[in-house]
């Protein structure tokens, strides 16, 4: 017995060995599995793109080495280089793997016109983005209905966009951004009559915040306007929390920002419904026009009217879209002006040639007069050139399509063809940066838009088009604008219903601070395509010293700190 038990324990020392010998075995064995297995697969991924023949009517599929991956992460890091950097291999067309789906991308006029001036029953906006957009706007509207009903919802819109309702909104607007730089803690420095001091104030917080204020002002109303609180607020800022590129790609996943944005959209939705259901009962015309008020008169081609739901939603939609392309844009818009202070001098002085009074004083502006404002236009224009609101525009490919000779083909006698099941894509962007058509592409320069004969001037004719053939695609005729090399609000079918409110809100929105105070920065930020745009702090010296606008000359730079 004595002789046995010594026997274990003189074992046990071999035992442990051989089960750690063991262990390590494993280990190595499973280190080597989990690096072997990805390499072998990123191995096999580039065998396949370089040895396995295609068919020549394939377009050249951007190399990429991580599959279902594929290029994702150039081109969410900057989307216009990597466009670029593409178009000088492959050319205007090409295909790219993003996150397992296949992107054939059309660039240049050509590309744009191929791809906004298709049909919508073979190019489908619906099937592109309804898993985005719908858990935001909500149901029954936008890109969750068929496509003719979207094309009446946007003519119902329209209504509510007509000259009579713009020319208020001009008014409400100007009010909103006075009485915001007169009382937000933003601007503590413009706030005290006759300080010395130069202020400083997060630019894209300001016009987060005003862009909102006089959105809701205007096409959503006053009651709803005086309804905005805290609350309010963070049901958007959730809401919009859903309006992402991983939403794009991952509509439900089981995150906490998903079901907050679920959430803001439901309290959302009941605060729209409940309002709509007071003013009906109401029965009353005795407010402001408004959105909601126009949408309730509106009625379908079948005769049918418009639910509390559907115009509850169109509500929220606009909200969204109006927010986030003027808030950008506006921006960048100040961020250059801050930069540029020769331009901004000029649209003081173009302030002060069309709107001064007798008094010395700034009268109001009008929305025929803001319409006919030379250095203005060119101001937004150029700012919505250097940075549209949106880089991509993709649409779903129903059935194959083949791609027109003229733009691009693999050789003189075949043709590229976009197979079905892929999304095609169309980058505006890329053509208002094109060095090979504009001058200086990358440099900020409202001047250009001064030249008559200048590049800008005939982008501009093209996309406006005021005396070529008009289309009607269901909600009143409007030009297509697809072959323009300027494109910032889209073109064709889902040209944006609301361009012209929101040159309106741009144009309003920077007179108004234009005449209020100087601003400055060192140097304009680049594009982070990572978030829309980060926070970014402009100095600012308030020389309108009272509140009735007197004109006074600026202050001396030497007394700048």
């Amino acid at each position: 017995m004595r002789n046995a038990q010594l026997a274990s324990a003189m074992s046990l020392p071999f035992a442990m060995t051989v089960s750690l010998d063991w262990f390590r075995s494993n280990c190595l064995f499973v280190a080597g599995l989990a690096t072997g297995v990805p390499l072998l697969v990123v191995l096999l991924n580039v065998i396949w793109q370089l040895i396995l023949p295609r068919r020549s009517t394939d377009p050249p599929i951007v190399f990429h080495w991580i599959p279902f991956v594929g290029s994702a992460i150039s081109y969410g890091n900057d989307p216009l280089k990597f466009f670029f950097e593409c178009q000088q291999k492959h050319g205007d067309v090409f295909t790219f793997i993003l996150l397992g789906r296949r992107v054939t991308v059309a660039l240049g006029q050509k590309g744009n016109n191929f791809v906004l001036g298709g049909k919508s029953t073979v190019f489908n906006a619906e099937d592109a983005y309804t898993h985005l957009t719908t858990p935001v706007f909500g149901k029954e509207v936008i890109y969750d209905v068929p496509n003719e009903v979207f094309m009446e919802q946007k003519r119902f819109i329209k209504v509510g966009l007509s000259t009579e309702h713009m020319r208020s909104y001009v008014g409400m607007i100007e009010e909103e951004v006075e009485e915001f730089l007169q009382h937000d803690p933003l601007f503590n420095t413009h706030q005290i009559r006759g300080s010395p001091e130069w202020g400083s104030f997060d630019v894209v917080k300001f016009m987060q915040e005003v862009t909102i204020l006089t959105a809701s002002r205007t096409l959503q109303g006053r009651e709803i306007r005086q309804s905005l609180d805290k609350t309010f607020a963070e049901l958007y800022n959730d809401l919009d929390g859903g309006f992402t590129p991983m939403n794009f790609m991952f509509p439900n996943l089981p995150l906490p920002s998903y079901r907050r944005r679920d959430w803001a959209h439901k309290k959302m939705s009941e605060f729209y419904i409940n309002f709509i259901r007071k003013r009906r009962a109401c029965g009353s015309d005795d407010h402001e026009p408004d959105m909601i008020s126009a949408l309730m008169q509106q009625k379908y081609r079948n005769g049918r009217s418009l639910t509390d739901r559907e115009i509850a939603h169109m509500m929220i939609a606009l909200l969204m879209a109006g927010q986030h392309t003027s808030s950008a844009s506006g921006s960048w818009a100040l961020l250059h002006l801050a930069a540029n202070p020769d331009v901004a001098d000029a649209l003081y002085k173009e302030q002060v040639k069309h709107f001064q009074t007798p008094a010395g004083t700034l009268r109001s502006l009008t929305y025929e007069e803001l319409r006919a404002l030379p250095v203005l236009d060119s101001v937004i224009r150029e700012t919505l050139r250097i940075h549209p609101p949106i880089h991509s525009i993709m649409r779903y490919v129903r059935e194959d399509v083949p791609v027109p000779a003229s733009l691009s083909a693999p050789s003189e006698n075949s043709i590229y063809i976009v197979p079905k099941g892929h999304y095609v894509l169309a980058s505006p962007a890329v053509s208002q940066a094109d060095p090979n058509i504009w001058n200086n592409a990358g440099e900020w320069n409202p001047y250009r838009w001064n030249d008559a004969q200048g590049v800008a001037a005939q982008a501009l004719k093209t996309y406006i088009d005021e005396s070529g053939e008009k289309v009607d695609y269901g909600f009143g005729a409007v030009s297509k604008g697809t072959e323009s090399p300027y494109q910032p609000f889209g073109a064709g079918k889902h040209r944006c219903v609301g361009e012209n409110f929101a040159y309106l809100q741009l144009g309003t929105l920077l007179s108004t601070v234009i005449r209020q105070m100087e601003l400055k920065i060192e140097d304009v930020p680049h594009n982070d395509y990572h978030q829309r745009i980060n926070e970014h702090f402009i100095d600012y010296d308030y020389y309108a010293q009272n509140s009735q606008k007197n004109i006074l000359p600026k202050k001396d730079n030497i007394n700048r700190p």
